[in-house]
Order: structure tokens, then C-alpha cells, then sequence
């Protein structure tokens, strides 16, 4: 019957032409380290199998969609430029969609919102921060549409691919330059308390204090909620208002510090005079803080552009080395730490 026929696979298509899968993916992808005999070879191929339509609409502008849950903030806003850059690189498209934070598809819903991305012609999906449940992760794998998560906030299965940062290093190193300008009395602000991220800053966070043989009281750990402004700005009195409150704070993103600092300075209490704060992301806003923030720097940028090209690989058929990726964290910094005054 017409338009029943199967489309052929890469490993059809690499065997008619002599080479391999990932050269034929290669191709598909753009990519610059394939012949160019070998290059024409395949394409013409992938046109001879038919292959056209997957071809033109997955190697000239494939559609990503790129999801979050909950407002856009500076964390976000740095994602969204690392998959924009990258994607204009690749000749790729990038469709972003914002869930709201309490919106928890049902199974009827995850089914049909899978349906529609591939019926929109997305290609993979890239979620950030957020937790998809297990019908969203079938539903997309019934669908064959590719999904990589940033910085995720529980760790998935290993059948998720999921890119992220070294969150417990960074809390550690954000720990050890308290430590080291002199302060003994060290508090924690995190943000959803039950996000992997959240509990590798704080376990780096205590374990640094921990090897200088500081104490940590429970008084002085808490979680605002969230991590955005005004999670700190409301969180932080939690530390601030203590009868002997920490001289210096590590803030488990940049908009809980600044929150830190404004609900300071409501106080009255100098930043860093009277007390130091430690950010992580290092966004715009702790470049733009006053003081300007010493934070903990996630490559939040490379992260996006890993997970766009890994989206990709995926959405060709490509096989990739690991499901979790970390980049790096470096300490950064700025004016918003000093050694304590008293």
C-alpha cells in the first residue's frame, strides 16, 4: 500500500555506502571531519533511500524544544544563550516553552503533549531543572524524540541523559574561602531543598567545614524554597536575625545571595564589612551586584551548548559515551567577601 513502506535505517544507508553508522551521522550533522567524496557519497545515498525528508528537516534546521518549569530568571536567561549560540552554529532551531512550576502532566496530557512536539517537528528536547515524570519520559521515548536535562533536580535513570556541574567541589570551594579569610561562624541559604544540586553544594558546604573542624549547627542551614530573589530576601532573616549570627553566608545561587544582601542591608548589617556572601551560577547578576559577587561560577553557557549538541547526536541515532556529564565549577572572586571585623 502507498506510504506504507519503512523509511531505512542509518545502518542501511552506512552499509550501501561502505562506512560506518557515525560517519553517516556524521553527515547528518554537518559535521566537517567526513571526505568530501565520502560526503557526497552518502548524500546521495540518503537521497537514493528516500531518506530526504528526515535528512532536510534534521541537518538544514532541526527544531529542539528546550522547556523549563517556573519563571525565567538570570540562571535561565545564561542556558538560553549557550543553546541559542550553539544551535546557530549547528544550523539548528530552538523552540523555547515555560511550564508552570506547580503543572504535573497527566498521563492523557504527557501523551498528547509528546504527540504535539513531534507533530510541530521537534526533533529532541532539552529540559531544564526540571523533574519529568515518568509519563513524560515514556511518553517522549514512544515518540523517539531525544531528552537531555540540565542540571536536574533529582539525578534520573541512567536511560536520561543529563548534563550538569560539579556542584559538590563548588560548595566546597565556596566553604574553604570562608574558611580561609578567618570566619568560624559560616551559614547555608540553599534553594529547593530536595534538588540534587541543592544537596551536592550543601555536602561540599559542610564537608569543607568539617576538615577545618568548624561546627555545623542546624540553625545555621536552611532552605528558602526556591532559588530566586525573593527566596532569599524572605529566607535569609532565618540566619540574619539569629542571637549570633553567621559573619558570612553561602548562597546556593546568585539570586538567593542578592537577596542575602538586600535583606542585609534592610538590617542595616554592611556587605562585606559586617558580613561576607558567597553566590553560585555566576550570572549576570553577580557581576551587576553591589558589592559585585564573589560566587561560584558553573559553566552555565557550555552546559547549555553540551546539551544541544548531545540533543543532536541523539536525534540521528548517534550513540554517545556517558549518560551524565559534568563540567567544571571555579570559584570567582569579587567584593562581597572580606575577613570578618569582629
Amino acid at each position: 500500500m502507498p506510504g506504507t513502506a519503512r523509511r531505512p535505517t542509518l545502518a542501511a544507508v552506512a552499509s550501501a555506502a561502505g562506512v560506518s553508522v557515525a560517519t553517516v551521522s556524521k553527515v547528518l550533522n554537518g559535521r566537517e571531519d567526513v571526505a568530501p567524496g565520502t560526503r557526497a557519497r552518502v548524500q546521495e545515498l540518503l537521497r537514493a533511500h528516500d531518506y530526504g525528508g528526515r535528512v532536510s528537516g534534521l541537518h538544514r534546521h532541526p527544531t529542539i524544544e528546550l522547556t523549563f518549569r517556573g519563571r525565567i530568571g538570570s540562571y535561565s536567561a545564561e542556558i538560553i544563550q549557550g543553546v541559542a549560540g550553539a544551535a546557530a552554529d549547528l544550523g539548528a532551531a530552538v523552540a523555547i516553552s515555560v511550564k508552570a512550576r506547580d503543572d504535573h502532566s497527566s498521563h492523557l496530557t504527557a501523551t498528547q503533549w509528546a504527540r504535539d512536539l513531534a507533530a510541530d517537528g521537534r526533533r529532541a528536547v532539552i529540559a531544564v531543572t526540571d523533574e519529568l515524570g515518568p509519563r513524560e519520559i515514556t511518553a517522549l521515548a514512544r515518540m523517539q524524540l531525544p531528552l537531555v536535562v540540565i542540571d536536574p533536580m533529582t539525578m534520573p535513570s541512567p536511560k536520561v541523559v543529563s548534563v550538569g556541574s560539579t556542584n559538590f567541589r563548588g560548595g566546597r570551594a565556596a566553604a574553604m574561602h570562608l574558611v580561609e579569610l578567618g570566619h568560624r561562624r559560616i551559614g547555608f541559604l540553599g534553594g529547593t531543598a530536595a534538588a540534587e544540586c541543592n544537596q551536592a553544594r550543601l555536602q561540599g558546604f559542610k564537608a569543607a567545614l568539617e576538615a577545618a573542624g568548624l561546627p555545623v549547627p542546624e540553625e545555621y542551614v536552611h532552605a528558602a524554597g526556591d532559588f530566586m530573589y525573593e527566596n532569599g530576601f524572605e529566607g535569609a532573616p532565618l540566619l540574619l536575625d539569629l542571637p549570633s549570627r553567621p559573619t558570612a553566608i553561602f548562597a546556593a545561587s546568585d539570586e538567593l545571595a542578592r537577596g542575602v544582601i538586600e535583606a542585609a542591608r534592610a538590617r542595616g548589617i554592611s556587605v562585606p564589612r559586617d558580613l561576607s556572601v558567597v553566590g553560585f551560577d555566576d550570572t549576570e547578576i553577580a557581576r551587576l551586584a553591589s558589592p559585585p559577587l564573589t560566587t561560584v561560577r558553573q559553566p552555565l553557557q557550555d552546559m547549555g551548548a553540551v546539551a544541544i549538541r548531545t540533543a543532536l547526536r541523539l536525534a540521528v541515532g548517534e550513540r554517545i559515551d556517558s549518560d551524565h556529564v559534568e563540567l567544571a565549577t571555579e570559584l570567582v572572586v569579587r567584593d562581597s567577601t572580606s575577613a570578618p571585623s569582629t
